[in-house]
């Protein structure tokens, strides 16, 4: 096209972006590729000469011409002499000749092969995490990850690495079954040994991603007949996993110690269990129950699934050993994955059994999947082997950490457990060790799922439970609220609206209630040397003392380890606390009412938003 014709106004043939990651050579070769593919340049085509089709985009001739030159090379164009650049005739033998479509009149055939399929998927869960769950200021959303986390320098380095030419001279040859040995060499050296684990080189499996590693399991253990015990709550893929199988599924309940271990689990041929962090309620199952699981397991002859959710992100407390690595860990099947915030893009996960399990696990993938793809398995091994993987791991440590607890603070400050029983807007959550999640427990009469909806409209995305349990089993008051895709510094914020609005909901708005509110000096004679009992939104007990002359100290804790001091006053009839750390370290004053041994405090709109006991 000449000049000419572009001051003219004839359109671009191509549009190419400056700003976008690809350099204006690419672009232009992606988009001739396409157009080839979808006709626009049919074979035999001629194409517009390099200086014209220049000059219809804007760019240099000599981005055209290189870009032709690398697709004649390829064998997609073809250069005649003194003539031009056609689109090859070649690329006639790989188009497949037309086909018309049959209509749809007949409207058995759908129907035939619905009637036809196999088992059949259960229905889809209530809770659908929106696409666009990126717009909303607050996502307490687990497994969405913000980009920040991904370590895109460290990935890309170990990507290049493994293309280098005598990498991919390697990695290339597919046998079919062998996964990449530098990288279970890692996992064999490095992360497993994390968890208490010895494993041999033919006792690992690579899989795509952890659910892969599941659905092998399922399909090596269960079949028609034998029965299955997942966690209830627990995740709905697994009750489909083992429903797949035709095997009956027993839900065992859950506590603050994960799975609950007793005779119900006695005539069980298989065992789910999620100890490190168990999904959804990211407790932690303790040594001595682990010990007892695995006793039972030998007892009363059933296989344990281990899924090793999240075992890396512990910062609360002392990791537990993995069950496959503890006496009796014979019977366990280890699954585990790269850290989550490497899954969305890797897709790796990994199995560790005895190896004869191994080796049927290995046929039943290669049927399914064949190994993984063997380019992303190198560079996860140069990933590890590099340090960039420990080093993520501990920069996401003290991130998840920051942000977990973050959200602990704003629970315990907008939702007080200490009123679970009086008040409307009152919370607990089970006690968590670390991870990214905490599973809060709201008061009788809310309900979670229209919570979760009026909050979404003021940007605070949460999920209800509903999902992780069983039909007829669904309390709904339960929720739950992750951290990978929120900051630290908007927790408060999002904490604080999703309180506000659930006060909304349950109709807090009841006026002054029981004793006349305390004044002036009989607050201070009331207060002045008592002693304040609490119980944190996250369980732990945390006692106040009230010194005489203002001062005060705090100590929270099982060991009391979290202390902190602080003042009080009173003033125009209302008590004023102020902390050097707790309640982020703001004043705040109230009106107070004694019944019997429990200490009201009442806001300015004369409801009360926490308690305490007054100790003797």
């Amino acid at each position: 096209m000449s000049e000419r014709s572009r001051r003219a106004g004839a359109p671009p043939l191509f549009f190419l972006d400056p700003q976008a990651g690809l350099s204006l050579q690419a672009q232009l070769r992606r988009q001739l590729v396409a157009a080839i593919e979808a006709g626009v340049f049919p074979p035999g085509g001629r194409l517009p000469s390099s200086r014209a089709l220049a000059s219809n985009l804007g760019v240099s001739r000599n981005t055209v011409f290189l870009t032709y030159q690398q697709l004649i090379a390829e064998g997609h164009l073809a250069a005649r002499t003194r003539s031009g650049v056609y689109v090859s005739d070649e690329t006639r033998r790989y188009r497949a000749g037309h086909i018309p479509v049959a209509g749809r009149g007949a409207a058995a055939e759908p129907s035939t092969l619905a009637a036809r399929m196999g088992a059949r998927m259960p229905s889809e869960r209530a809770f659908r995490c929106p696409p666009d769950w990126q717009t909303h200021p607050y996502p307490f959303i687990e497994g969405r990850f913000d980009r920040s986390l991904f370590p895109v320098a460290e990935w890309r380095e170990a990507s290049r690495l493994a293309l280098a030419v005598q990498e991919v001279e390697q990695w290339s040859v597919d046998s079919g079954e062998t996964d990449d040995e530098m990288l279970i060499e890692e996992i064999r050296t490095k992360l497993l040994p994390r968890r208490g684990i010895q494993a041999g080189r033919d006792e690992i499996l690579i899989t795509v991603g952890e659910q892969q590693a599941l659905h092998l399991a399922a399909e090596l253990f269960l079949r028609r007949g034998l029965t299955a015990a997942m966690e209830e709550p627990g995740l709905p893929e697994i009750a489909e996993l083992f429903q797949l199988r035709d095997a009956r599924v027993m839900r065992q309940p859950v506590d603050n110690g994960g799975l609950v271990v007793d005779e119900r689990l006695d005539d069980c041929d298989l065992v789910h269990v999620t100890p490190s962090r168990q999904r959804p309620t990211a407790v932690t199952m303790p040594v001595d129950r682990r010990r007892a699981l695995l006793d039972r397991a030998r007892e009363k002859d059933f296989i344990i699934i281990e899924d090793d959710f999240e075992n890396e992100v512990t910062f609360l407390g002392k990791p537990a050993p993995a069950l496959r690595a503890m006496e009796g860990g014979e019977r366990v099947v280890y699954v585990a994955s790269l850290s989550k915030v490497l899954a969305p893009g890797v897709r790796l996960g990994f199995m560790t059994a005895p190896p004869e399990v191994i080796a049927e696990a290995r046929r039943l993938r290669d049927l399914m999947t064949r190994r993984p793809p063997p380019n992303n398995q190198r560079a996860a091994a140069h990933f590890l082997s590099l340090g960039h993987y420990d080093a993520m791991v501990m920069r996401l440590g003290r991130e998840f950490e920051a942000r977990l607890l973050a959200l602990r603070d704003a629970l315990n400050h907008y939702l007080p457990q200490s009123l679970a029983h009086a008040l409307p807007q009152s919370v607990d959550m089970a006690p968590v060790t670390g991870g990214t999640t905490v599973w809060v427990r709201g008061p009788e009469g809310l309900n979670a799922e229209t919570l979760a909806h009026a909050a979404a409209a003021r940007g605070v995305l949460i999920e209800p439970a509903s999902d992780y349990y069983a039909g007829g089993n669904v309390p709904q008051n339960v929720f739950r609220m992750g951290v990978t895709s929120i900051p630290a510094e908007r927790i408060r914020k999002g904490v604080a609206l999703l309180a506000e609005t659930m006060r909304e909901l349950t109709g807090d708005h009841a006026e002054i209630a029981g004793p006349e509110t305390l004044e002036g000096e009989s607050i201070i004679k009331a207060l002045g040397g008592a002693t304040l009992l609490y119980k944190t939104v996250y369980g732990e007990p945390c006692t106040i003392e009230l010194h005489e002359g203002g001062a005060m100290t705090g100590r929270a804790g099982y060991a009391s380890e979290d202390r902190d001091e602080g003042r009080w006053w009173v003033e125009n009839d209302l008590w004023f606390r102020q902390w050097k750390h707790w309640a982020y370290g703001e004043p705040a004053g109230y009106r107070l009412q004694i019944e019997g041994e429990r200490l009201f405090y009442l806001n300015e709109e004369g409801r009360r938003v926490d308690s305490a006991i007054l100790a003797p």
